[in-house]
């Protein structure tokens, strides 16, 4: 790009159908707020200006971009979308480049589909305006692009707007745009609401620039890149469409996902080459899974770090830092949470484990409980390397198991154990020869005699 970019992403709408307190576009896309997807990919392309227009709820908008250098503008009547877009005006003034306009709520445009409309802009024709438009399967109710063989547009033309002949062309407008600046506003001064709705449309500026002589073109793109989110089920379908595409670039970067469907990754969810994912599971936000991993199914896992070679699950649960080294293993119904796990640990089955520091090759028995919480604050328990806790044991934080130590079952450890030591913590066993016997025929005779 040789000139600077800008973007005016309009989120002002109610977002009704959604039937939610939180705003539209920050309803999560793969454990990520929608809107942050897109102005993901518009940083993508080095904008220098990211203008939000924001109405309804607009201090939640604030507080989601604003942290990452996005302004707000705000529109305080719904008056149509070219109404929206005047509204950022003041917070680009000055400012002499091309922008694009986008909508929070169609957050899968990628960057390289921004990068083309701006091409286009300055390619042949220099037109005034690029329309991005696509053809889904059903056209339904979206407004219609007008042009001919060479995307030279005649009109855009909502659909309540348009005679038969019009609804019948299935190139259809996803309302997103590329202007350059030095037009966009001068344009958007001449729009009117002679229309079915009263309202000041966006799209009025292709014609417009057919008026103006440069024209405006359209570029197309896939019909699910454009695809927005005004209910529950359209944000599930604009979810599922994003797995989708990340279960396949998981797959063509080296990992096998034995069932991709049932899948789920998060926005950032890193996974390496020769990683095996079984069926069911879950990657919350923030994990980062190593080479040659394998992850069994009906795991659940977020804010981790799974080492090379390391085995997580099946039905095991990782939480926000847990760290599993080099060829560790966690079994099945075992919870990790802000622990570390040295090379090789082990933790097979059955076992919670917080704030705590395994060493390498310590292996923790069935049924182990770090105890790092009193109700009022969290305590850290050190395993040293190659120490050995025995199943059911109950480890009082804070505590110290020395390396080479041995924990036996059953045992509640509140007290340091020093290295290669044996820790017993548990009473006397006790045996009274012929007791069960005599006991049952005890209870027998009294049955009977009821």
């Amino acid at each position: 790009m040789t000139k600077p970019i800008a973007a005016i992403i309009l989120a002002a709408g109610m977002g009704t159908r959604m039937k939610s307190d939180l705003h539209k576009v920050l309803h999560p896309i793969a454990g990520r707020p929608m809107l942050l997807h897109l102005i993901d990919n518009v940083q993508a392309l080095d904008a220098s200006r990211i203008v939000v227009v924001a109405g309804a709820r607009r201090e939640q908008v604030e507080a989601a971009v604003t942290p990452l250098g996005v302004e707000v503008a705000i529109q305080t009547e719904q008056l149509g979308t070219g109404h929206a877009v005047q509204q950022a005006e003041t917070a680009l003034s000055g400012f002499g480049g091309d922008v694009l306009i986008l909508y929070g709520d169609v957050p899968l445009v990628s960057a390289a589909t921004m990068a083309r409309m701006i091409e286009r802009l300055h390619g042949e024709g220099e037109p005034s305006v690029v329309v991005l438009g696509f053809r889904p399967a059903d056209a339904a109710a979206y407004g219609r692009v007008i042009a001919d063989k060479d995307g030279r547009i005649a009109k855009i033309v909502e659909y309540k707007d348009a005679s038969a002949d019009e609804r019948a062309v299935t190139l259809c407008n996803s309302g997103l745009m590329a202007v350059r600046s030095a037009d966009l506003f001068r344009l958007l001064a001449q729009v009117t609401n002679d229309n079915a709705a009263g309202e000041y449309y966006l799209t009025d500026l292709a014609e417009l620039a057919v008026k103006d002589g440069r024209g405006a073109v359209v570029v197309e793109t896939a019909a699910d890149e454009v695809a927005g989110v005004n209910s529950r089920a359209e944000l599930a379908a604009v979810d599922a469409s994003w797995q989708a595409k990340r279960r396949v670039q998981a797959m063509a970067e080296g990992a096998t996902l034995v069932d991709p469907a049932t899948v789920w990754f998060s926005f950032d969810t890193k996974v390496g080459r020769d990683v095996l994912i079984e069926p069911n599971v879950f990657f919350g936000p923030g994990v980062s899974v190593a080479d040659g991993a394998t992850i069994r199914g009906f795991s659940h896992i977020e804010g981790a770090t799974i080492g090379a070679g390391a085995e997580v699950g099946p039905y095991a649960r990782l939480r926000p830092g847990a760290v599993l080294g080099e060829k560790s293993k966690v079994g099945n119904f075992v919870e990790v949470k802000k622990a570390v796990l040295g090379k090789g640990a082990k933790a097979n089955h059955l076992t919670y484990l917080g704030d705590a520091e395994i060493g390498a090759g310590a292996n923790i028995g069935a049924g182990t409980i770090t105890c790092n919480y009193d109700g009022f604050f969290k305590y850290k328990t050190v395993i040293g390397e190659g120490a050995f806790v025995g199943s059911n044991s109950a480890l009082v934080a804070p505590v110290t198991i020395g390396a080479g130590a041995i924990v036996g079952a059953g045992s509640t450890v509140t007290k340091d154990v020093e290295a290669d030591a044996l820790r017993l913590v548990r009473p006397d066993q006790q045996t009274k020869s012929g007791w069960a016997k005599r006991f049952r025929e005890m209870m027998a005779a009294k049955k009977a005699s009821k």
